[in-house]
């Protein structure tokens, strides 16, 4: 689907094909733009099966594939996995996921039954669908109490009460932000503590056998700008993948810089079945190479 084919905000009825359960918890997209990848931070609406609905603090564009990294609560491991944009209004979008595996829906309604999420009736998705319309750009931010009209005789009062009411909006959008900053470092704290521990902890595992349970590969892009200057060859990269599949991290063992970051670009798309020891998944560190050849 190009950036082209569909309009910024969906128009027509609900496409849903699976229950959306309501989430409030943080989420962080990433998207790879001019091969840097770009990280925004958010907070999840509704989670489903098939996609989740939140708002996103920067800009994607419908069409666009991009990372989405979740902790459902409950449980201990993170929801890792590509998606599609499917539309984005202001600060609110819609991603559909792609690939995700059976473990992973599992995770989905083993986190729906253990918290007994709320699933949204019809109703709402409709009015979700004409919120989406209208270009909210958050759900957060709570409607201010409707003025009563102006009467001769209490002007001032009038304008007093204006004036505390843009106060309390101020303090409240204040907390809010103090909020979203909050949730978002402890995202990222946490995130880097799996890292560490997931690298602590892997498992040795040969790159023949990994290659077998590669369920979702991404070619990497030949830089114009190697190919130019005659660059060819092999990278080898270690590669750390967490227990539910994905790539935690790596580094390029050899090979030019530019070739490195191509080749780095595309492995942190790839996805594996999880590697199980004593029939429970583990994390691993393996050694995986890319060639690029003119």
């Amino acid at each position: 689907m190009s950036a082209g084919a569909q309009a910024r905000g969906w128009q027509g009825q609900s496409r849903r094909r699976s229950p959306r359960f309501h989430l409030n918890a943080p989420v962080d997209v990433t998207v790879l733009r001019s091969g840097i990848p770009e990280a925004m931070p958010g907070r999840c609406l509704n989670l489903g099966e098939r996609g989740v609905a939140g708002v996103i603090a920067g800009e994607l564009v419908p069409g666009e594939i991009v990372g989405v990294e979740l902790r459902l609560p409950a449980l201990s491991d993170s929801l890792r996995t590509r998606a599609r944009v499917c539309y984005q209004d202001k600060l609110r979008c819609g991603l559909e996921f792609l690939g995700l595996s059976a473990q992973q829906r599992a995770a989905i309604g083993e986190w729906a039954e253990r918290t007994k999420a709320k699933i949204e009736a019809e109703q709402d998705v409709a009015e979700s669908d004409a919120k989406d319309r209208a270009g909210i750009e958050s759900e957060w931010t709570k409607q201010l109490p409707e003025k009563e009209p102006m009467r001769p005789r209490r002007k001032r009062g009038v304008r007093l009460w204006g004036v505390l009411v843009l106060l309390i909006s101020f303090a409240g959008a204040a907390v809010l932000w103090w909020q979203w900053n909050r949730g978002w470092k402890q995202l990222e704290s946490g995130l880097k503590g799996e890292q560490t521990s997931a690298q602590a902890a892997s498992v040795q595992v040969p790159a023949e056998v990994m290659q077998k349970l590669l369920v979702h590969r991404v070619e990497p892009v030949y830089p114009p700008e190697a190919k130019k200057q005659g660059l060819e060859g092999v990278i080898a990269l270690d590669v750390f993948v967490g227990r539910d599949g994905t790539v935690v991290s790596m580094h390029a063992l050899n090979g030019p810089d530019i070739l490195a970051r191509a080749a780095m670009d595309a492995l942190r798309w790839w996805h594996f079945e999880p590697y199980r020891v004593n029939g429970e998944p583990a994390a691993v560190e393996t050694t995986l190479a890319v060639e690029f050849k003119r």
